[in-house]
């Protein structure tokens, strides 16, 4: 029988940066690749998959500052673990690589 409030007991994120087939462009801008990070976690041999498209940094972020503020922590109290990381990035800056980073946790966390 499963714990009834299991911890996260496993955090990790990869960044993969794919080639497009040609150059793609928004009218503004050109680029040639598009990276995605890939978020995981695991509790009670279950696991969850969240991702972000930008830089290779969130993936950083995820694994050297988020991961120490929800490994343990609830895998059930996605809200608390949210609260934590939007805390553990006051300094590093919120929007941006930072939030994207929070965001494909949360969406691994549900």
């Amino acid at each position: 029988m499963a714990a009834p409030n299991p911890p996260v007991e496993q955090l990790r994120a990869r960044a993969f940066t794919i080639p497009t087939e040609e150059p793609e462009s928004d009218g503004t801008l050109e680029w040639d690749s598009t990276t995605v990070v890939i978020v995981e976690a695991g509790s009670g041999g279950r696991w969850g998959l969240g991702y972000t498209y930008g830089h290779p940094a969130a993936a950083a972020i995820v694994n050297s500052t988020l991961a120490g503020h929800v490994v343990g922590g609830s895998a059930l109290s996605v809200g608390a673990s949210w609260d934590a990381m939007v805390g553990a990035v006051r300094n590093i800056g919120w929007p941006g690589v930072a939030a994207g980073a929070i965001s494909a946790v949360d969406v691994a966390l549900w």
